[in-house]
């Protein structure tokens, strides 16, 4: 589909001020228990995979194998002296599965030392430096938002849009707003700042604004929507997050690339993460900007045109999303049925299996996003994504999938499951050396000999396999570093060599305390799933938020007690054992304070302020980065001004004239005789026209029945008649 950047877009009129014609696309749900229809492109061959791909996966695979082999070889060797036992078969399964898990991370990340190295990560012809392409076709910028601060979201979306309007090419793009928002006061204030929007910049044809009244499927239903409504006009479409931020010089080289290779169906960026105050938010920004790099490479350089979706910051073409990943709703109830949550992995394996090509370009920088700024935000984020990636079990057996499209999803699913198999290997160790406690050998058997039975734990052998474990754990950050030392500017906005090696160490100490504390929250929300219990769908905090000592001990004290308990359980075992534990005791028992320190935005500044744990984005901001701030800041101004108008809804519609119109001509049409029919706008209204007043009004309603009577012509103008 070839849709050239002369056509003119104009304004249907029941949604003049906020959408342009519709241009419906197609859009079905998938059946994953039958072949898709690939509509002639080839399935194993594609003209974008890169040349010896398959001797890139053996040597990661293979190696892997062997890695984990040899260490299940080592250590049967420390439990020997038992003989074969229940207790040690289960955990030589389980060291052979994390053994695995671990392997497999180090020998990508191998590839990924060779991909940093040699400077690749790119490919489909993109160049990192040098004149931009030119564009030929429309794409759409899709930014949704789910309960948000709108100025904050929009804030982003201008940097985004002043930064195109810099390579001169913003005639190629189209901005939408897709609000899932179901808060009546912040939809009103997106409203608003839409608005506000649109003033700022002087586009009118080219930024739009649409609300969905009914929420259906989340996020992947809200880009559904826009697909089946507007897909017909764009290309491409490049889908953000939230808090995305992204370079308009990059956008246009991936634009580009996608169209110049009809087989590619998504190009997926590296997101950085930037703008973390607290010390938890600036380890997650220091490792993802130290450590992403390098993981990144090393998946894009064996996934090839088999890569992977992260749901945001990435180019699509509309007509393969379209034609492929349209979601099915699972058979059953949540939380394994229903909607599927974790829907950007689902959606890159539907679009390969149709034969579209996924690529991942790491080696191009410009593309950005935040990190939640505590633990306490991160396991909340998690519960929904460990939903989602739980939920991956009833599509693996889809037919017609891409075997590395099912590894995506196997992965997703390990890096959940793996804190329930690191607690059980640690319990079970624990239960071994028990074992060992009170076991007495028989130096001579049966049968006559000369020589005793003697018992064969090798305290030495179970040392060497412990740093050999850890070596291969912590060797993707030593590889991290090395590759750090080939860029200069990197290296130079980290600090310097010493300063970014006492950052990685820092980090390094501070999240291996908190990784025991992160497994058991994992562990709790793969047992809380697995017993039937759905997740929701919570906005995402991006803020500070300053939380008391007093909510933290509640929400951790559990750990501690744990972690005290398990420290009892070792020292009654031996000494040996409970300091051979240490690391993971002293992190449970500190769990209030570490959650505490971690969450402190002041602890964040002095560690900024020392010179660790900086990032060459924080350090030197690149343009946009620069842009965002900027509109950030005049954001926050703004909702200081000693002016500015009330945050709640009625009274924004009420003192606000030129709001009051574009909400009004932004509605749906009237409920047609006959469709469904809205119980919540049915009780809303009756309670305006009961309601003697505004506040008496307020009072009454639910926030369902808020938003309903807003969303109607009939209720706003009850509310503009009722009096204060």
């Amino acid at each position: 589909m070839d849709v050239s950047l002369d056509a003119v877009t104009d304004f249907s009129p029941s949604e003049a001020p906020f959408l342009p014609h519709e241009a419906p696309l197609k859009m079905e749900p998938q059946n994953l228990q039958q072949q898709p229809d690939r509509h002639g492109r080839p399935f194993r061959i594609l003209d974008t995979t890169p040349k010896l791909l398959w001797l890139r996966r053996l040597f990661v695979f293979g190696t892997a194998i062997l890695l984990t082999g040899f260490g299940v070889y080592k250590i049967n060797q420390v439990f020997n002296s038992l003989g074969v036992s229940t207790l040690g078969v289960i955990v030589l399964v389980l060291f052979a599965i994390l053994g695995f898990w671990i392997a497999l991370s180090f020998t990508s990340s191998l590839g990924g030392f060779v991909s940093l190295i040699c400077r690749g990560g790119l490919g489909l012809g993109i160049q990192r430096t040098g004149a931009l392409p030119q564009l030929k076709a429309r794409t759409a910028v899709l930014m949704p938002t789910y309960n948000e601060d709108p100025t904050r979201v929009l804030a982003g979306l201008k940097a985004i849009y002043d930064s195109i309007l810099a390579t001169g090419q913003i005639d190629a793009f189209d901005f939408f707003i897709l609000s899932d928002t179901t808060n009546p006061d912040v939809w009103l204030q997106e409203e608003r700042a839409f608005l506000a929007f649109r003033q700022a910049t002087g586009d009118h044809q080219r930024i739009f604004y649409r609300r969905r009244h009914q929420n259906t499927d989340r996020k992947a239903g809200n880009l559904h929507d826009w697909v089946v409504r507007f897909g017909g006009s764009y290309q491409q479409m490049l889908t953000l997050d939230a808090d995305s931020v992204m370079d308009g010089s990059l956008i246009v080289r991936v634009v580009s690339a996608m169209e110049n290779h009809d087989g590619v169906g998504l190009i997926q960026t590296l997101p950085v993460i930037v703008g973390g105050r607290t010390l938890f938010a600036r380890m997650q920004q220091f490792a993802g900007r130290v450590y992403g790099p390098l993981i990144a490479h090393g998946i894009a350089w064996w996934h090839g045109s088999e890569g992977n979706y992260w749901g945001h910051n990435a180019v699509i073409r509309t007509r393969a999303f379209a034609e492929q990943a349209g979601l099915p709703h699972l058979k059953g109830r949540p939380p394994f049925g229903g909607h599927i949550l974790s829907h950007d992995f689902v959606e890159a394996a539907l679009m390969r299996r149709g034969g579209w090509a996924i690529h991942m370009v790491p080696g191009l920088f410009g593309s950005y996003e935040e990190s939640p700024p505590s633990l306490t935000d991160v396991a909340i984020r998690d519960r929904r994504w460990c939903q989602g990636n739980l939920q991956h079990a009833k599509i693996l057996g889809t037919k017609g999938l891409h075997w590395v499209s099912r590894t995506h999803m196997l992965t997703g699913i390990g890096s959940y499951v793996m804190s329930p198999l690191w607690l059980l290997f640690l319990l079970f160790g624990i239960l071994i050396s028990l074992q060992s406690h009170f076991y007495h050998p028989e130096y001579f058997g049966t049968k006559p000999t000369l020589y005793p039975h003697w018992p064969r734990v090798d305290p030495v052998q179970a040392k060497f396999v412990f740093i050999g474990t850890m070596g291969i754990l912590l060797a993707p950050k030593g590889l991290a570093f090395i590759a750090m030392l080939f860029d200069r500017a990197a290296l130079r906005g980290s600090g310097g060599v010493i300063k970014l090696f006492m950052s990685i160490i820092l980090e390094t100490l501070i999240g291996g305390l908190i990784a025991p504390i992160a497994m058991l929250i994992q562990t709790s929300g793969v047992i809380s799933i697995l017993l039937g219990r759905d997740s929701g769908w919570n906005a995402q905090n991006r803020e500070d938020g300053r939380v008391s000592l007093r909510e933290v001990a509640r929400g951790y004290w559990v750990y501690t007690v744990f972690g005290v308990l398990l420290a009892a359980a070792a020292w009654s075992v031996s000494q040996a054992l409970f300091l051979w534990m240490t690391p993971v005791l002293l992190g449970l028992v500190l769990a209030i304070p570490l959650a505490a320190l971690t969450a402190s935005r002041d602890v964040g500044l002095g560690l900024r302020k020392a010179g660790l744990l900086l990032i060459e984005e924080e350090t030197a901001p690149p343009p946009i980065l620069r842009l965002a701030a900027e509109n950030d800041r005049l954001r926050t101004e703004a909702m200081h001004a000693p002016h500015q108008p009330p945050e709640e809804a009625f009274a924004l519609l009420r003192t606000d004239r030129t709001l009051l119109d574009a909400h009004l001509g932004a509605l749906p049409p009237a409920r047609k005789p006959g469709s469904a029919i809205d119980a919540n706008l049915l009780v809303g209204l009756v309670k305006l026209k009961e309601a003697s007043s505004l506040k008496t009004a307020l009072s009454k309603l639910n926030r369902q029945e808020k938003a309903a009577v807003l969303g109607s012509a009939e209720g706003v103008a009850l509310l503009e008649n009722l009096p204060e």
